[in-house]
């Protein structure tokens, strides 16, 4: 039985504006996985803990395989029943997106799950930004969407605060700005850029874990790649970066078990009672 592990964080942020905060799940790299039929462990697992919100932050299918489309519409329809869900393309879909669908079958199937998805009220998010009320706490999200020469094997460009501030513009700020930004190897331009909280996936925790924020291998095929896995942090700033639901090409886990997260953002007032 294909089994995952939640994880919990806790941040603080001085954006928050009461008591309460927000709670997210988030969520990425499932490639079509499967936990229970229709991912009903998955499911519960969400709802256990009641967020005011799904974050996507990319490659909930593989895009040679059209049962990974079918997996993610029905469990993403079934958070969207429940939750906002918010989603930014990981590199997977972001190929297909980009992708003439006169000529490659796949692409034409990623047309017809993106419409499935929005006409399910899911928010996919290509380079903007959505805002949503928490409370009494504004919170921006922004997908970002990087060109495919950044994902390279095994050498990519580096990515400029430039570069991405061209795609999103300025973050808010008088908002809690979330960035779903799904390669972690730019996480200096995401910080840079003035995310308060970047949330990745795509190194899948490194295929061998070797502690909380270490990994062995990127899909880039780079050795001990920078934030790998797990939460780095630059004063008032945040990164989480999931070790992923799923996998793939390289069908391995070693010490390292597929991740749900769970992010609480409380104000910094509350820091001392936690």
């Amino acid at each position: 039985m294909k089994r995952f592990k939640t994880v919990h964080y806790t941040i603080h942020s001085d954006k928050i504006k009461d008591t309460r905060g927000a709670r997210f799940a988030v969520l990425a790299d499932l490639h079509g996985m499967e936990f229970g039929p229709d991912n009903k462990r998955l499911l519960e697992a969400i709802d256990k803990y009641r967020p005011d919100g799904v974050l996507i932050a990319g490659d909930m299918i593989v895009r040679t395989d059209s049962a990974s489309i079918e997996t993610a519409i029905v469990l993403l329809k079934r958070f969207a029943a429940q939750y906002p869900v918010y989603y930014a393309l990981g590199n997977h879909e972001y190929k297909l997106y980009r992708s003439n669908p006169e000529e490659n079958e796949m692409a034409r199937d990623y047309q017809e799950y993106e419409k499935e998805l929005k006409a399910a009220g899911i928010h996919i998010v290509h380079n903007e930004s959505c805002e949503l009320q928490v409370g009494k706490n504004r919170i921006t999200i922004y997908g970002l969407e990087i060109p495919l020469i950044y994902y390279k094997k095994p050498f990519s460009p580096k990515l400029h605060t430039e570069e991405v501030r061209e795609l999103l513009g300025e973050p808010l700020k008088d908002s809690l700005n979330i960035l779903l930004a799904h390669s972690p190897k730019y996480g200096n331009a995401y910080f840079d850029w003035g995310a308060d909280l970047i949330l990745s996936g795509h190194y899948h925790g490194g295929i061998v874990r070797l502690g909380r924020r270490k990994g062995l291998l990127s899909p880039q095929l780079q050795l001990f790649p920078m934030f790998c896995c797990g939460d780095f942090h630059r004063e008032n700033q945040h990164m989480l970066v999931s070790a992923g639901a799923g996998e793939h090409t390289i069908p391995v886990r070693i010490h390292n078990p597929r991740e749900l997260l769970i992010v609480d953002i409380k104000p910094c007032a509350a820091k001392e009672f936690v």
